[in-house]
């Protein structure tokens, strides 16, 4: 087994915790409760994170053919993307009589033009981001096909940014992949300084970074929400915040040696498990209540519930999931 990133797992684990508890207290109906805003306005950056991290680890989109490296790609990440799609939407589905006749409605608006505008699935809604990962790895691959055109992501933010003003109009939601490219190749130039500098100088500038973002995201707030390209309180604000934030932990915790830290590093290393997992458990309990006539909305309780429920289902499936390549995306060589 090759050793591990400890910074990585770590920070793929908090966005873990943070994204599986947001969706959570959005299912409560807690999700604009002042004290879980005030979360979400300092660590609104970590989905991107995980497209910084492709590019970190990235050893050349474009070292292998065209052909080899979509196939690869598709194993990998738009047959995941499919296969807990469609999983999630089979618990939404099966449920729908039940609500139908019991409430006489769907309970959630549905429409056919869902199919094409976004990339998520009914009951499966954090699959977005595997097929925003998928076009990502496919548009780098070709960007690195021509020499130097690579300097154009630097506009890419700025495209992502217009598209949003333009009211998101590219289907299957693929306004944020402008975004999910500029931080891929954000990573590989990270990675090309941390290799370059001494682990003191890179702790210095780290923390530089970090300090800049606690004072700017306070004075000069930006926030933004990759699962559907919002922006809120600017365009620079939240283009540097995100930087900053990123590049800041990244540099810190690698200048350092972050050592293992059990439970999250666990949780980051399994991460597609519980990614693709969560969701669809949370759809199967709120069904259940709502079969049985009762609500979860506005109940806090059932946050303390669901959290460490979901977090043990999950932690239990990652061995079984692992083993099935076409849901983790794991394929014997």
């Amino acid at each position: 087994m090759k050793d591990r990133n400890h910074t990585f797992d770590f920070l793929c684990g908090l966005c873990i915790i943070r994204m599986i508890s947001l969706h959570v207290m959005d299912f409560c109906g807690m999700g604009e409760v002042q004290w879980w805003t005030h979360v979400m306005e300092w660590t609104f950056y970590f989905m991107s994170f995980f497209f910084f991290k492709a590019g970190y680890f990235n050893k050349g989109v474009n070292n292998v053919p065209t052909g080899q490296y979509i196939i690869d790609r598709t194993k990998r990440l738009f047959i995941p993307y499919m296969a807990s799609g469609i999983i999630g939407m089979a618990i939404y589905f099966a449920f729908l009589p039940i609500m139908l006749n019991r409430y006489h409605n769907p309970i959630e608006p549905l429409s056919w033009d869902h199919i094409w505008l976004t990339s998520s699935f009914y009951g499966n809604r954090p699959t977005w981001f595997l097929f925003s990962f998928f076009v990502t790895y496919l548009v780098v691959h070709f960007i690195e096909k021509v020499k130097g055109l690579h300097w154009i992501v630097v506009f890419f933010p700025l495209v992502a940014f217009l598209l949003f003003l333009c009211g998101n109009p590219l289907w299957m939601d693929a306004n944020n992949v402008f975004m999910g490219i500029f931080f891929f190749y954000l990573g590989m130039l990270w990675n090309r300084i941390i290799k370059r500098f001494s682990c003191s100088a890179i702790l210095v500038v780290s923390v530089v970074m970090i300090i800049a973002f606690l004072g700017l995201n306070i004075v000069w707030h930006g926030e933004y929400t990759m699962s559907i390209n919002d922006f809120k309180g600017g365009f620079l604000p939240t283009i540097l915040n995100m930087i900053l934030a990123i590049c800041g932990l990244v540099g810190f915790f690698s200048s350092i040696n972050l050592p293992r830290v059990p439970v999250i590093c666990y949780i980051g290393q399994h991460s597609m498990v519980y990614f693709i997992s969560h969701y669809p458990m949370l759809y199967f309990y709120k069904f259940m209540h709502l079969s049985f006539g009762r609500s979860i909305w506005n109940k806090p309780e059932e946050v303390f519930i669901l959290i460490p429920a979901v977090f043990c289902l999950c932690t239990w499936m990652v061995p079984l999931i692992e083993r099935i390549p076409w849901l983790s995306g794991r394929w014997r060589e």
